[in-house]
């Protein structure tokens, strides 16, 4: 009989870590991650992992340290011949530096491919790429999951003239896929960004006067974005507003802004700890998604139920 699969937690996100093994009925790993004190990362598994079915659960939001011990967790897991070990990453950072878009900068989400492939991941799970087509960067199995079925019994209770809107033209597919779940109509909002981190609303394609609006996304960072596509969104007539975002970096004064915003809630998953609340700010956990995820990868079933989301 196979035995169970032996999941380990890197320190970006230990809570997550934590309901995906309750949910599996499964303890942690035990493993010693120390830092020395010029700040160098040191990993040590205190139980035999030959032979087993290691998965790796890791966030890797800034700081770069959660990227690095990632990395060698799995090359530590790979030299004590674990059988096969396998990247479970909520949230893949460096997503949004996928292509060369100007002069002289590097594709980071493209070295990160290369990083966790060089360090020995023989499959990689995550949820809600910033870019679909970082799955592409990598040589080795990727399972893409989606936060939508997290949130769309939620907004099923709450669907009374209800619009999906996404906040810019590249989260179209994302919009589509709420939008079919929740049997609601849905808009875009086309954007323009001068430069890094500031955007200038254009248009919303789409009618919104008179309805609520769920305004969903991937991420939110600085809130730029997000908070200029609520406003926007507020001008063309939009009642109740809620948003619901995958990952929840949430830097500078995003929170502020998002507290005095007309934004009626915000749900957001915990793929990364929130470092500040707010009573706006709703978390629901995606545990179940990367349990199930887990799973099924160790008993080689499908997962495809676990990231449907519309084709078209």
């Amino acid at each position: 009989m196979d035995q169970d699969p032996i999941i380990f937690a890197g320190t970006s996100n230990p809570a997550i870590s934590n309901k995906i093994v309750d949910y599996l009925g499964l303890e942690l790993g035990e493993v010693s991650i120390k830092r020395f004190s010029d700040g160098e990362i040191w990993v040590k598994y205190q139980e035999n992992i030959r032979g087993r079915d290691v998965f790796i659960i890791q966030s890797t939001q800034p700081p770069a340290e959660n990227l690095m011990e990632l990395l060698i967790m799995i090359d530590a897991a790979k030299r004590s011949s674990a059988k096969k070990v396998t990247a479970v990453i909520p949230y893949f950072g460096y997503a949004r530096q996928d292509r060369k878009d100007q002069p002289r900068v590097a594709i980071t989400a493209k070295l990160v491919a290369n990083l966790i492939t060089e360090a020995g991941a023989d499959r990689v799970i995550t949820m809600d790429l910033h870019a679909a087509q970082i799955q592409g960067f990598f040589d080795i199995p990727f399972d893409h999951l989606y936060a939508s079925p997290v949130f769309t019994s939620l907004f099923k209770e709450l669907n009374n003239n209800l619009i999906v809107v996404s906040p810019d033209i590249g989260g179209i597919k994302l919009a589509r896929s709420y939008s079919k779940r929740l049997n609601a109509s849905f808009a875009v909002i086309d954007k323009r960004r001068p430069e890094q981190n500031k955007v200038e609303i254009m248009n919303i394609i789409g009618e919104v006067e008179g309805k609520n609006v769920l305004l969903v996304d991937d991420l939110i960072d600085t809130g730029g974005t997000f908070i200029g596509a609520i406003k926007a969104l507020k001008e063309k007539g939009a009642n109740k507003i809620w948003g619901s975002v995958s990952h929840a970096l949430l830097s500078g004064e995003s929170v502020s802004k998002i507290e005095d915003s007309p934004l009626d809630e915000l749900y957001v998953t915990d793929t990364i700890p929130l470092t500040k609340e707010s009573k706006k700010i709703k978390v629901r956990t995606a545990s179940a998604l990367f349990a199930e995820a887990i799973i099924r990868s160790h008993n080689n079933t499908s997962i495809s139920s676990l990231f449907d989301v519309d084709k078209g």
